[in-house]
């Protein structure tokens, strides 16, 4: 009797052990298909992060870095930050009449968003300042605040933070619960990103790594404040990227999130290191649920880094085929 329900009772413990680790699987990444892009994902945290595997990493090291526009959220039409820029401009045109016959904004408020964004780059500059700058820093960030929640998507009608991927949240979530630290590193605007990432993301304002225009400080009325200025102080993108986040966090990361070649160096810096390194490249393919697009399209073209995924053995993302879901559930 004693031999039968030991027996018994140990094929009953096992099959509860089963159980769990099944619930805990399912649990993990839901909105990601089984396959190479989950299972790859599950087993590099899996093993940075336990410490009997020879590939552990402390978790002062566990820094992941994620691009924003189409890695964490949708960049199709233009650039969501573009579009804040040409409402921006609309708003501030009935101060500025001149602007009914002077190109680039003349483009803008006739909504002719092509002819604005051909022009050259040092005009396109001009709309980025005039929408970006001359304001402090807290009046900047209600003014990003107020428009996100009240601008819309023109093709999906979804306010812009409803149109961040369900797959990415879960995957930031269960990095910070592996022990890693998560990082914003974009060619947006810094300023723009901060009012809302940790509320969207997770990610708090000192962990967003962005582009940025030159500030001062000034007292006004009495009280102290930064003063946004119409000038260019860096641009993170490409090349830059890597000096950012060196500048920024002192350390390499360990994995490193993208979706176009102005990632490609970010994730060659952040897979060049000793030890276990993960690169990933998510892949526009869904032409139903998001838009399908790569080497060709005029907003995050992937050419060059999606010829690097090969040779250096960075995870591509199918976005068609490893994602069940796109947008929260809630927000589909």
């Amino acid at each position: 009797m004693i031999r039968k329900f030991n027996i018994k009772y140990i094929v009953l413990f096992c099959s509860c052990l089963n159980g769990i680790t099944l619930v805990q699987a399912a649990e993990t990444l839901p909105s990601w298909n089984k396959g190479v892009s989950r299972d790859t994902i599950i087993q590099f945290v899996e093993k940075v992060s336990n410490q009997e595997n020879e590939q552990f990493v402390p978790e002062a090291q566990r820094i992941a870095v994620f691009d924003n526009d189409g890695t964490l959220w949708s960049e199709q039409p233009i650039y969501f930050q573009l579009a804040f820029t040409f409402d921006r401009i609309k708003k501030l045109a009935p101060d500025h009449p001149e602007w009914q016959t002077e190109q680039p904004y003349k483009s803008v408020l006739e909504g002719d968003i092509k002819t604005a964004l051909s022009t050259d780059k040092a005009s396109l500059l001009k709309l980025l300042m005039v929408a970006h700058a001359g304001n402090t820093t807290t009046e900047f960030s209600n003014i990003v605040k107020q428009w996100l929640a009240t601008a819309k998507h023109p093709k999906t009608g979804k306010h812009y933070t409803d149109m961040v991927y369900q797959p990415m949240l879960e995957l930031l979530n269960y990095l910070r619960a592996n022990g890693f630290k998560t990082y914003i590193v974009s060619g947006g605007g810094i300023e723009f990103m901060r009012p809302w990432s940790e509320a969207v993301y997770g990610i708090p304002p000192e962990q967003v790594i962005g582009s940025s225009v030159k500030t001062k400080f000034e007292v006004k009325d009495g009280k102290p404040v930064i003063v946004r200025l119409p000038e260019m102080n860096f641009i993170n993108d490409k090349a830059g990227k890597p000096l950012a986040i060196n500048q920024h966090t002192g350390r390499r990361p360990i994995a490193a999130f993208g979706n176009s070649d102005g990632d490609l160096q970010m994730l060659q810096w952040s897979t060049a290191g000793e030890g276990a390194r993960l690169g990933a490249l998510v892949h526009h393919t869904d032409e139903k649920r998001e838009w399908a697009y790569d080497r060709q399209s005029h907003i995050g073209g992937l050419d060059k880094a999606l010829d690097a995924a090969k040779k250096n053995n960075w995870l591509v993302i199918d976005m068609k085929r490893d994602w069940n879901t796109i947008y929260p559930a809630n927000n589909e």
